[in-house]
C-alpha cells in the first residue's frame, strides 16, 4: 500500500512572512480574532474562537508554473506548534473537498482530479489516487471556493 503524508505550509516559509510582516505577495500579515471556523494551514486544524489569526495570500508552488495559483489562506498570526504526524488532520479530513493531483514535474494530472462529497473521509480517495504511479502530490482544496487547504505527498 502506498504511503502518503499531509503537509502544512512550510514553517520556515511562514516564519519569513511573519518576520517581514508581509506575505510573499506584499500583503500585510494583520492579526485578528478568529470566529472559530477558519481552517489553519500552519497546524491543519480549525481555529478556536478568538485565537489570533491572519489571512494571507499563498501559492503552494514556489517554482514558475502555469499551475502556480495564489489564494487566501488562514494561519496563526504568530508561530504555533505546527502540524506533526503522518495521519490526515482530524478536523480537515472530510469532504466536501476537491483533490487536485499533480505529477512529479508539478503538472496538474487532470484525469485524477477527484471530488469528495460532504462528510466523506478523504483517506479512501487519497489511497486510490496514490495507487496511480504518476500521482506524486495531491492538493486538498475547499469544494466551493477552491481555496488550498493542505498538500498530501507521496511518502
Amino acid at each position: 500500500m502506498t504511503k502518503f503524508r499531509p503537509t502544512p505550509i512550510e514553517p520556515a516559509r511562514l516564519a519569513a512572512m511573519r518576520t517581514a510582516g508581509r506575505d510573499e505577495h506584499g500583503n500585510p500579515v494583520t492579526a485578528f480574532p478568529a470566529a472559530g471556523w477558519e481552517p489553519l494551514r500552519c497546524c491543519l486544524r480549525l481555529a478556536g474562537a478568538d485565537e489570533s489569526i491572519a489571512l494571507i495570500s499563498y501559492a503552494p508552488f514556489t517554482h514558475v508554473s502555469p499551475w502556480t495559483e495564489v489564494g487566501p489562506v488562514y494561519v496563526h498570526a504568530a508561530a504555533c506548534d505546527g502540524f506533526a504526524g503522518d495521519d490526515l488532520p482530524e478536523q480537515l479530513r472530510t469532504g466536501p473537498r476537491i483533490l487536485r493531483t499533480y505529477r512529479a514535474d508539478g503538472s496538474l494530472h487532470y484525469e485524477h482530479v477527484t471530488a469528495v462529497p460532504e462528510g466523506e473521509d478523504l483517506e479512501p480517495a487519497l489511497r486510490k489516487l496514490f495507487a496511480e504511479p504518476e500521482v506524486e502530490t495531491v492538493h486538498v482544496r475547499a469544494l466551493l471556493t477552491q481555496c488550498f487547504t493542505y498538500a498530501v505527498e507521496r511518502a
